[in-house]
């Protein structure tokens, strides 16, 4: 399914053929993320992500880049996580060079010049305000702020207002110099090419560059802030964000979570889905997720309602959280499930852009990269008696925690009835 290369003080570089394939994917992940953060250079490693495309050595300005990418019909863009950072392109499949090449421009040869630091602050804080603007996005960051406290991972990934204003031209560039380091990236690529030849092209284009990375402090013991936080705001809609402390990134139980967000809400044949939103018909957007991390992890809830039916929406949820606590998932209920996953996982795998991004993350974040195989039997491995077990170890009321943004006086009384039952 893949090869993989380290070079010497140089990127690895893992790809997969696809033989036929008239695209390719490429993606460059930075081992640098907001957890690397102080308070005050919050939204660093967010910034560094904007203004590398407003410059590098072979193209000087924003149009340069874009051109390089776009002028042979091809896209591309990056993302900012906690852990990470990655910058990615998709081309028509005889640009395996050009693809290579502009992500060794963006990540290790960015002119990061001052005048575009100073102006791209204006347009972070544009970026934030949109977010806090939509509360449907911004309870997720009120949630972090209430699960994680004040700790990297409870701050905003873009940084807030005071500090991207804050952010000077030599901060940025110091960021990029002690984390930007070719050692420190790994090069994902799918498509009809040869390995070495990828593997040739890394080397010349990201060249090496080794040393010490600043790492990030162990996440809190969680939950460490807040068990309830409201944000008062008026509106038709109020937006809630419940979670509970889950597993770290490569914990043995991983797959099996998998599988527990997989019936609790994770697409229309859900049980939160069908219970809430079919059902008794609470909220149009009701779902749940799982955020991993090195050392920590979250599974939240997220919903949509009534500002009126918010109390309602809440005991319904919490009813589905116990059911799954208390009884075992019928075996026909887990294979639904199972097929469930592991379809989605095959057909996401189809696709260049996904297969790269699987590859991608497991050999810059996790400890192995597997295949599609082992992948599928590690999700037919989990039975419902290890579903129960877990949920007995997480669904636990004093690990809940729940953010709300509503009008406050519909929301004020929900922290009194904010417990299992």
């Amino acid at each position: 399914m893949f090869e993989r290369t380290a070079l010497p003080d140089g990127p690895r570089v893992i790809s997969a053929r696809l033989p036929g394939r008239h695209s390719l994917s490429a993606a460059a992940y930075v081992l640098a993320g907001s957890r690397m953060e102080s308070r005050e250079r919050s939204g660093v490693a967010h910034f560094m992500e904007h203004v590398t495309f407003k410059g590098t050595a072979a193209y000087p300005t924003t149009r340069a880049v874009s051109e390089a990418i776009e002028g042979l019909g091809g896209n591309s863009n990056a993302a900012t996580d906690r852990e990470s950072t990655v910058y990615w392109t998709r081309l028509p499949g005889r640009e395996l060079e050009r693809a290579v090449d502009v992500l060794a421009e963006l990540t290790v040869r960015p002119l990061l010049r001052d005048e575009d630091i100073l102006k791209e602050r204006d347009i972070i804080v544009e970026e934030i305000r949109s977010y806090r603007d939509d509360p449907a996005q911004h309870i997720f960051n009120v949630f972090d702020e209430t699960f994680f406290g004040d700790t990297p991972l409870g701050w905003e990934i873009a940084g807030d207002e005071e500090s991207v204003r804050g952010l000077a031209p030599r901060t940025v560039r110091d960021f990029w110099r002690t984390t930007y380091r070719p050692a420190n990236i790994v090069v994902a690529l799918a498509g009809d090419f040869e390995h070495q030849d990828a593997v040739a092209l890394v080397s010349g284009a990201f060249g090496q560059g080794n040393g010490p990375v600043p790492d990030f402090s162990a996440a809190p013991s969680l939950p460490n802030g807040q068990r309830f936080r409201l944000e008062a705001r008026p509106g038709a809609q109020a937006h809630l964000c419940l979670g509970m402390p889950a597993l770290r990134r490569d914990d043995p139980d991983a797959w099996t979570l998998e599988l527990l967000n997989t019936l609790l809400g994770d697409g229309a044949s859900s049980r939160l889905f069908l219970k809430v939103r079919e059902e008794h018909g609470l909220a149009y957007d009701v779902h749940s997720f799982q955020v991993d991390y090195a050392d920590c992890g979250v599974l939240e809830i997220y919903a949509g309602v009534d500002p009126d039916r918010l109390e309602a929406a809440m005991a319904a949820i919490l009813l589905e959280l116990a059911r799954l606590r208390d009884d075992l998932v019928p075996e026909a209920e887990l294979a639904k499930a199972r097929a469930y996953a592991r379809g989605r996982l095959e057909i996401r795998l189809e696709e260049g852009r996904h297969l790269a991004s699987w590859i991608g993350v497991q050999e810059a974040l996790h400890d192995r990269v597997l295949t599609l195989e082992e992948a599928l039997a590690a999700i037919d491995s989990v039975t419902s008696e290890s579903v129960r077990a877990l949920c007995e170890r997480l669904i636990r009321d004093e690990l809940l925690t729940l953010a709300v943004i509503a009008p406050g006086r519909r929301a004020r009384r929900l922290e009194r009835s904010f417990r299992l039952p």
